[in-house]
């Protein structure tokens, strides 16, 4: 299918709406592969924007839905409650050790930080010896969703910069950056001089929350960061009183090798949201993960502590279902085949660097993450760099999956890709670059 986003009724996202953009009609899919509408098979090497982790149309995953859809379909959440949400809730928590009380739900990333940041803002208004408060401190090169809320927390850039006149007051500074570091430190000579500016604002105001992605900064350039980052972070939020909230939207269920980033991090966050993974990409789903302490300042009687925000779809049944049935997997085999992966894309970054040579740099893999920079100088940092394009457009004649960042290019396949796709995806992104490469 052909067709251009002009054309079709529908207005598809992160599109350029023109009548030479085309579309690629997908209308089926299983385990690391989908079928356009001229019957050809492709890699979805990102798995669906890192939601299919255990790939299209897990039967484990179906069994469940199925199951559930012969049962209740959907029941509001406000004033009821059902099994399989509670059953969602029970195994998210005893996935965390119970480092957390309470999940609310919602559908997606953004909605589940809006979540947060209104829990954040509500604990201070609610706490009996913390005064209000209402700014929050953020990340240069973070990204944290497309809603109002979502886009205030995230950094200034190609996403949300038309909207800054919408923005509420956060306290924004250069997001940690192993691969170049401003201050020219490795991580056995880092003292986390990139917290230096923040540490000194944090101790002269109080602020709400820090919101930050743990160890990766995804979609504004698959970011890596060592742990002391946030090891550091954890520290000055105690300090001084503050709310250290996790978006593991992307880095939750799985993608680099513990459940969460901040089990392998070893810094437990006070509100963690998560959603993508959590029911295996087959339906929408974010969940919203509180502390005790936190959640305690909502217990009482007085309608004006209570915590009032809902969505229509909030628990729905068979979201719940499918995320207890994609969490039973990660528990049962995804984390082992979490680490296979990255054993996997590891041995393949020296014939990849030997083969593009200086073409390339920063080849990075963490957990089912392998990414690289492209070595392009126009734009070099905006997601709206041309070669990203080219690039994406390039892989299609062999029918490879991907949307690079920029010049950033990165794969997270799903846990279960098979090594003869992750070869092909390998030798397509050789043949590709060499070929850019030539033509420039």
């Amino acid at each position: 299918m052909k067709d251009n986003p002009v054309h079709i009724h529908t207005w598809v996202p992160l599109t350029i709406q023109d009548e030479e953009e085309s579309l690629l009609g997908i209308v089926k899919a299983e385990a690391e592969f989908v079928t356009d509408s001229e019957g050809n098979t492709w890699i979805d090497a990102i798995a669906s924007w890192w939601t299919m982790i255990f790939g299209h149309r897990h039967p484990e995953l179906i069994a469940a839905l199925n199951t559930q859809m012969a049962e209740l379909d959907h029941v509001m959440l406000a004033g009821h409650i059902h099994p399989k949400a509670e059953s969602l809730s029970k195994s998210l928590l005893e996935l965390t050790n119970f480092d957390f009380h309470k999940v609310f739900y919602s559908d997606n990333g953004s909605n589940a930080i809006e979540i947060a940041l209104k829990l954040a803002i509500q604990y201070y208004q609610n706490h009996p010896d913390l005064s209000p408060r209402s700014e929050f401190l953020v990340f240069s090169n973070s990204y944290h969703g497309d809603s109002i809320g979502a886009m205030n927390v995230s950094g200034k850039n190609y996403f949300n910069r038309i909207f800054s006149d919408l923005r509420f007051p956060t306290k924004e500074f250069p997001a940690p950056n192993c691969q170049h570091c401003p201050w020219g430190k490795l991580p056995n000579t880092c003292s986390t001089e990139c917290l230096d500016d923040l540490e000194l604002t944090i101790k002269q105001k109080n602020y709400v929350g820090i919101v930050i992605e743990p160890l990766v900064f995804g979609a504004n350039g698959m970011l890596f960061y060592d742990k002391k980052v946030l090891v550091k972070l954890r520290e000055l939020a105690t300090e001084t009183h503050t709310l250290l909230i996790f978006d593991e939207v992307f880095t939750g269920m799985g993608r680099l090798g513990t459940a969460f980033a901040y089990q392998k991090a070893e810094t437990k966050p006070d509100l963690l949201v998560m959603a993508k993974g959590l029911t295996g990409g087959m339906l929408p789903l974010g969940a919203t993960l509180v502390s005790e302490f936190i959640y305690k300042q909502f217990i009482s009687k007085d309608p004006y502590r209570a915590f009032f925000h809902a969505h229509t779809m909030t628990g729905n049944p068979l979201a719940c279902s499918v995320g207890y049935a994609s969490v039973q997997l990660l528990q049962e085999s995804g984390l082992e085949l979490v680490k296979q992966l990255e054993v996997s894309l590891q041995s393949r970054v020296e014939p990849f660097q030997r083969t593009l040579g200086k073409r390339i740099e920063n080849v990075r893999v963490m957990g089912g993450i392998f990414a690289f920079e492209y070595k392009e100088t126009i734009a070099e940092d905006e997601y709206l760099n041309p070669v990203g394009k080219r690039i994406r457009e390039k892989m299609k004649e062999f029918r490879i999956l991907l949307r690079p960042l920029g010049r950033t290019i990165y794969i997270t396949p799903p846990y279960t890709i098979t090594e003869k796709s992750l070869d092909q995806i390998f030798l397509a992104l050789e043949q590709t670059l060499l070929s850019i490469a030539e033509s420039d």
